[in-house]
């Protein structure tokens, strides 16, 4: 998955709504979730913060950041586990 997004959610004019923020974020995966998360934090950029799909958006952000803690990529070293050399 890239974080490229689709034409027609960029094009000039087009507003972006509730259902763009749940087709993206709806089907994420822990490895997928936070290039999903920048997706939509490009969307949601220029809208005011009391905006209904900035607030959409910013929860499915949350959720996202949380999956990707889930990604089942360690990273760093965890306790029991013996340090590379």
């Amino acid at each position: 998955m890239s974080e490229a997004e689709r034409p027609d959610r960029l094009a000039p004019g087009r507003r972006v709504t509730i259902e763009d923020i749940r087709a993206l974020a709806g089907p994420a995966t822990p490895h997928f979730a936070l290039q999903i998360r920048n997706r939509i934090r490009r969307l949601i950029a220029d809208l005011p913060a009391d905006d209904p799909v900035r607030t959409e958006g910013e929860r499915h952000i949350a959720r996202l950041e949380e999956l990707a803690q889930h990604s089942g990529d360690p990273r760093g070293v965890g306790p029991g586990t013996p340090a590379a050399h």
